[in-house]
């Protein structure tokens, strides 16, 4: 059964949609099933595999709003993986979601029927606390969570932990924390690598290893509609997505018995910081 990430982080511009499409496309390079699911209206996951965000008739506002069985909406790539599209009129989702029974529930039985397909479901949310992410995290075993090596997007990382708690508390009692990913590091600026350190020095264990860098390549992969080691493979970019992606598949190869317990996210969560 497919391993469902949910991609979040309610600051916009720290890298959540280049990490959703460049680690779909890195896992499917490791010989990994992977079906990519875009539940942001603004389709930026969509358009970065090189489906136009008009072309495609059904998507996940179809699946959410007007219960179209996801698999009717899954589309292949030139990637090695699939992906279930995204459109403007999802951003109208939320109020037509408000009436709807089980309304946070919507994607997790959306793709209940589909996961023994898939190793790995990655769901790339808006960047917003809102209805549609409450449907990814209801929906996700875990969660990756981009952050940008600059001291303003470290403010929203302890919210996010209090709406996590919540959620585990109300929704999904088995939602864990995939990782923290840091990115558009700067090792030539000390501000990057302060950043980085006061991550790992408070969010110990919750961190992942690899850093994903500043990188042109990264940045121009997405108007050519490719994942970068489609774009690029030797970029610095590509290295590091791949370098996650191997990270990733090695913690969920891990036995439970053998495998290091990640701190509870609900101790970062009271703590304020």
């Amino acid at each position: 059964m497919a391993k469902t990430i949910a991609i979040a982080n309610q600051k916009g511009g720290v890298g959540k949609t280049t990490t959703a499409i460049n680690l779909a496309a890195s896992l499917a390079k490791l010989d990994q099933r992977v079906l990519l699911v875009d539940i942001d209206p603004q389709a930026n996951a969509t358009s970065g595999v090189g489906i136009h965000r008009t072309s495609a008739q059904l998507t996940t506002y179809q699946v959410l709003i007007l219960k179209e069985p996801i698999e009717n909406t899954i589309l292949s790539t030139d990637f090695s993986f699939q992906v279930v599209p995204s459109e403007r009129n999802l951003a109208g989702a939320e109020v037509e979601m408000i009436d709807l029974p089980n309304r946070e529930l919507l994607l997790r039985d959306a793709i209940a029927p589909i996961r023994d397909r898939y190793d790995f479901i990655i769901v790339d949310c808006p960047p917003a606390l809102n209805l549609l992410t409450l449907n990814g995290l209801a929906a996700a075993d875990s969660l990756l969570v981009p952050i940008q090596c600059e001291y303003y997007a470290l403010e929203g990382v302890s919210d996010l932990f209090n709406t996590l708690a919540r959620i585990r508390r109300l929704l999904n009692p088995q939602l864990k924390v995939e990782g923290l990913l840091l990115t558009m590091f700067d090792a030539s600026t000390k501000l990057s690598a302060a950043v980085a350190a006061d991550l790992r020095g408070f969010y110990s264990g919750l961190v992942f290893r690899t850093m994903i860098p500043r990188n042109v390549r990264l940045a121009e992969a997405p108007s050519y509609g490719k994942p970068v080691i489609y774009y690029d493979q030797r970029s610095r970019g590509a290295e590091a997505y791949c370098q996650l992606a191997e990270e990733v598949l090695a913690n969920e190869q891990k036995t439970v018995g053998t495998r290091t317990e990640r701190p509870d996210l609900d101790r970062f969560a009271a703590s304020g910081q």
